[in-house]
């Protein structure tokens, strides 16, 4: 079956645009391919800088001959309707339509269309030139004379050339011939920009590929990738360093050329003293290079005197040790990266030069020193004094700031300059009081759940996940208190705080984690907000933990990123989030659809992660109207702020592998301890995996089903059971069992144990199905019948201290 070849060549595409170009193309083309009654058997896009690829296979020749028949009106309809049917129908008059009759509805108009088959050439020459003034780029530009013309093409940069061929395999192509503002389709393409500037005659796709090649264009994007990866390891390696990789900048790179020649620049070793972060984001920002980092022995920068290894690190991977003026905070093997970076770094060029590019790695070398230049000026005035002091008294009076240090000052500035957070919300100062006051209120509750006892030191480096802390949330095959082994914190081992400290810390903490905000690297890099605060913290000799949650209480910030367990961090995150949350409900600016500008859901799942991962009981409604009266909004809002959580909890619950009729079970409107919800479905799955479990479930649903039937029909239910009215011995003996089962599963769950208060639920399913065995709800006598529905009624009060059995699938 023939082929198809389009090429749509341009100037150079920005990079972040041409991978869903190419699928918009693609897409596009298909789908109008199909509409006009052709098919293929596949369909793959290509991209490089200047062009814009597409290969179908096993395109029809034809489109198949359609005959349809369009029915009218009845030949006694008006006539306003019979010149609709011929406007539908496309006929010029009534006389070329037929008459068809019915018994039924009598004579009416019928018309028989047919189309015959159009040829693929034909089609395509019509659909492509559609596609291209009708693509979606997100910005798009006219050029040359004939952009002064009205509905002239608009494209990404400027088109210059259209290859389009169609054919079989055992014939030579044919050129699909169109024009589009003056550019005519063709066979004609051109390589490399310098290398191989020339026209190239094409055929079909295969010839395509190897005479691009041939002209020092790699049309493969993803080839390209493979390229750029393995030479730059190896050109690392072969200088005795390791590549740091970064598969968002491979992926930009790649759309940067058409050749990848990956070469090496360097830079002053005196730039290493700036955080290696911000070496990797000016480098990567403004060059688009990859760092390298120097290969480091297991053991080595560790220090003797730590008993536990990474103790009080900064968290950000591939960074150099911290100046020695700071003792015990070295790097060691705990740490995220072990690896100092190195003066070297990796450019990938879009030319072969003659000189084996020296040249283009010391024109990048010399951008680089003066991005670098920068870099230090900003790290340096961070740590100096502001030239403003005198203004900032009120401000540092106001949240006990120290204006002898470099954040504080910062933190003092943000507050007096009145940055604004949000125009309904307030300042960012203000903001800061609100967290400070709601994560004072958390410090005792997460203090009690993740720290040791007062007065004690930790007994097991914060970061690391405690007995409970999970990752991924709640499974049939992961218990709620699994460890798992997380990345280190700052706080580490024998520096976390206890819980008499964690208050005060976390106060401190709250105050300065917003004060990076106002320094020149995050300024400059707002991406590395909270983890220059990190630093800056350490260097002016804040607690390990307090500069730990200037980073950490950022997170987690997506699904798969690290929830903080440093209890600092853990209420100074919680407090960030409900702050945030309850603010934009109090203001109205909830998520509607898909639009959730202000990543509110984000927030909230942070909040369901950190709570259950960490293990913490918090009372969610107490929380929201504490963090609600900083707003004066509408408490109403509570309940609806609840759901909101519910559903994310859902979210995640589900993505955990529990299933959704449990969570449905067990979650009520008033349910507001996440942790116990999740505990909760726990126990009812593996509860329900049992033989004991699945018949109770039969039972308890019945008993619900007959309940509610009743109910509906208003039929009477007696308040209390009475004894005195039982006839069987069915009926005594459940309501003995209902009785022990009630006040047991009752003080299992006060002991929050579920899966005991599930077993004692068990021992109802004999006396249930002997019952209904036995026993005749709906007996004759109306006070019977109304007793024995009360004794329903009880077993249905029993298991709904757990879960609402009735939502239960099976």
């Amino acid at each position: 079956m023939p082929d198809l070849l389009l090429e749509l060549r341009s100037e150079e595409i920005p990079a972040r645009m041409q991978r869903k170009a190419a699928g918009d193309l693609r897409k596009m083309l298909t789908d109008g391919l199909v509409e006009a009654g052709l098919t293929y058997e596949a369909a793959r896009e290509y991209w490089t800088p200047r062009r814009l690829a597409l290969d179908v296979r096993g395109l029809t020749a034809r489109s198949k001959d359609i005959r349809e028949e369009i029915k009218g009106p009845s030949t006694t309809a008006p006539d306003q309707a019979v010149q609709g049917f011929l406007r539908k129908a496309g006929l010029s008059s009534i006389a070329e339509a037929h008459v068809h009759s019915d018994p039924k509805k009598g004579d009416f108009y019928v018309a028989h269309i047919s189309k015959p088959g159009r040829a693929a050439e034909e089609i395509i020459a019509e659909l492509v030139p559609g596609i291209i003034k009708n693509f979606p780029w997100p910005k798009s530009m006219r050029w040359g004379a004939a952009s002064a013309k009205p509905g002239s093409l608009r494209w990404v940069r400027p088109l210059q050339s259209i290859v389009c061929t169609f054919g079989p395999e055992t014939e030579e192509p044919v050129v699909v011939d169109f024009e589009i503002d003056g550019i005519r389709s063709g066979n004609i393409t051109y390589g490399h920009r310098f290398h191989a500037p020339g026209p190239i005659t094409v055929r079909r796709f295969d010839d395509y590929v190897a005479k691009l090649e041939a002209a020092k264009v790699v049309l493969d994007a993803d080839r390209r990738k493979e390229i750029i990866l393995a030479d730059a390891r190896n050109v690392a390696f072969a200088n005795g360093l390791d590549l740091v990789e970064d598969e968002g900048l491979l992926e930009e790179v790649s759309g940067l050329v058409e050749w990848p020649v990956v070469l090496m620049g360097e830079f002053e070793q005196d730039f290493l003293t700036i955080p290696a972060e911000v070496i990797r984001l000016t480098i990567r920002a403004n060059q688009k290079c990859f760092v390298t980092s120097r290969p480091t022995s297991p053991l080595e920068g560790e220090m003797s005197a730590k008993p536990t290894e990474g103790g009080a690190v900064p968290p950000f991977s591939q960074r150099e040790a911290l100046p020695s003026a700071l003792p015990g905070i070295s790097p060691s093997r705990g740490e995220i990266g072990q690896s100092p970076l190195s003066d070297r770094f990796i450019l990938v060029a879009n030319i072969e030069a003659k000189d084996g590019g020296k040249e283009i790695a010391y024109g990048n070398g010399k951008v680089v020193r003066a991005r670098l230049s920068d870099a230090l000026y900003f790290w340096k005035t961070d740590q100096g004094d502001l030239p403003d002091l005198g203004t900032l008294q009120e401000s540092a009076a106001k949240f006990e700031l120290d204006l002898k240090k470099p954040l504080d000052q910062r933190m003092a500035r943000l507050d007096h300059l009145n940055v604004t957070f949000h125009a309904k919300l307030g300042t960012q100062g203000q903001r800061v009081a609100r967290i400070k006051r709601l994560a004072e209120e958390l410090a005792p509750t997460v203090a009690k759940s993740i720290s040791p006892l007062e007065g004690e030191m930790a007994g097991r480096p914060e970061g690391v996940a405690s007995a409970g802390a999970t990752h991924s949330g709640i499974s049939k095959r992961e218990e709620v208190g699994t460890p798992r082994e997380t990345t280190p914190s700052v706080a580490s081992g024998d520096i976390s705080p206890s819980r008499g400290e964690i208050t005060a810390l976390v106060a401190r903490a709250a105050v300065l984690a917003k004060a990076d905000l106002q320094t020149e690297v995050v300024g400059e890099f707002p991406e590395l907000q909270g983890a220059m605060g990190c630093k800056y913290a350490l260097l002016q000799g804040e607690h390990p933990s307090v500069a730990a949650a200037a980073e950490e209480h950022y997170k987690p910030q997506g699904p798969s990123d690290r929830v903080p367990t440093d209890p600092v961090s853990v209420a100074v995150a919680l407090a960030d989030k409900l702050d945030t949350l309850t603010g934009f409900w109090a203001i109205d600016e909830k998520p509607t659809g898909s639009k959730d500008p202000f990543a509110l859901r984000r927030a909230a799942l942070g909040v369901v992660r950190i709570l259950i991962e960490n293990r913490i009981r918090l009372g969610l409604t107490s929380v929201f109207a504490k963090a609600f009266a900083s707003f004066a909004g509408d408490v109403a809002q509570i309940s609806d702020l609840l759901g909101f959580f519910h559903d994310r909890l859902k979210v995640y619950l589900r993505e955990s592998g529990a299933r959704y009729d449990l969570i449905d079970a067990v979650i009520t409107p008033q349910s507001d301890d996440l942790l116990q919800i999740a505990r909760r479905v726990e126990a009812l799955g593996k509860f329900l995996d049992t033989e004991d479990g699945k018949n109770l479930l039969a039972g308890t649903k019945r008993a619900a089903n007959i309940l509610a039937a009743e109910e509906k029909k208003k039929t009477r239910v007696a308040e209390i059971v009475e004894p005195a009215l039982f006839r069987e011995d069915a009926e005594k003996k459940l309501s003995a069992a209902v009785n022990q089962a009630e006040k047991e599963a009752g003080q299992a769950i006060q002991n929050e144990d579920f899966s005991a208060a599930m077993l004692t639920l068990s021992v109802l399913r004999e006396p249930v199905d002997s019952f209904f065995e036995g026993v005749l709800v709906n007996d004759e006598d109306q006070a019977v019948r109304a007793n024995r529905l009360a004794l329903l009624a009880r077993i249905r009060a029993a298991t709904d201290q757990v879960a609402d059995f009735s939502k239960i699938v099976g």
